[in-house]
This record gives structure tokens, sequence and C-alpha cells, in this order.
């Protein structure tokens, strides 16, 4: 996931704004609890992030309670659009309520689903998500590219 998040970024159409490792300035700062600057930034590290990932992103995803592959395809699309979002496009994927609360009524749909065809339609999901947003022209291309690298990944994990 990191590949794909890469290094230090500051574009000035990226509504996250300063980012490294796929995190966003406002994110690290509600992390660690106070301001930073662009010294900190840029000094992330892969070992500094990896509880902030973990705790929510994986965990709001219930990344080890997965089908492995949707596991990771979850993990992806919760660091790069939200966990809501991952679970609201879940939960459509699996005909509930898209209420972005991860409880038992959607892992059961999860577990009833064949994974393969669930990456499938989920992956299109990302990609029309994709495709809605005003900043398509400048992204788009890096984020198609982004949804077909993990659904590939993702699926040969199941198979």
């Amino acid at each position: 996931m990191l590949q794909s998040e890469g290094g230090f970024v500051n574009h000035p159409s990226d509504p996250g704004g300063m980012t490294n490792l796929g995190v966003t300035k406002a994110t690290w700062e509600s992390w660690v609890g106070r301001e930073v600057d662009e010294a900190e930034m840029r000094g992330l590290t892969p070992k500094r992030v990896e509880p902030l990932y973990k705790e929510r992103y994986w965990d709001a995803v219930r990344g080890d309670e997965l089908p492995m592959g949707l596991d990771y395809l979850m993990f992806d699309f919760a660091v790069n659009a939200g966990a809501g979002r991952a679970i609201k496009t879940l939960q459509i994927d699996v005909n509930v309520n898209p209420d972005g609360l991860f409880g038992p009524i959607t892992m059961a749909a999860v577990q009833a689903v064949d994974p393969v065809k669930l990456i499938e339609r989920f992956s299109q999901a990302k990609e029309d998500f994709y495709r809605s947003l005003t900043t398509f022209p400048t992204f788009g291309l890096g984020w198609l590219n982004r949804v077909a690298k993990v659904k590939q990944h993702a699926t040969s994990m199941v198979t």
C-alpha cells in the first residue's frame, strides 16, 4: 500500500494538502494531538505511521476478519478515501444499509459473497468514485492505475 501512496507531496490541487506516505498533515496532527510543520511531515517514516494505519484504517475496516484479498482492497481504499467511505462502498456492494458502521450484518453479507466477485464490484465502485471527483483530470490516471494494481493483487491473494 505504501508503494501506492509514495513519499512527500504538497500538490496545490490536492485537497488533502501536505501528505507523506499517504498521511495528510491534518490526519497526522490529529494523531499526534498538536500542530506539525513541513519538516516533521517530510520526516515521517513507515515505522512512525504504522500505528496510525493500523488503528484508523486496518482496524476500522476490520482487516483481520475479512477474507484475504478483500482485506487489502478495503485497507487501501480506506487510506486513500477514508474508512467510512470504504465501509459504505462495501455495504452497497453487499446490499446492506450503507451506514458506514461495520457491524455483524455487514460482515455476514461479506462472508456470503464470492470474494473475487466482490473485489471486482468494489474495484468498479472505487473507479466510479474517483471519476466523480473534480480533481480527476489532475490525479485520475494515477488513481485508475492504483485501482487496477490493487484489484490485481487482491484477486491474486484470493486465488
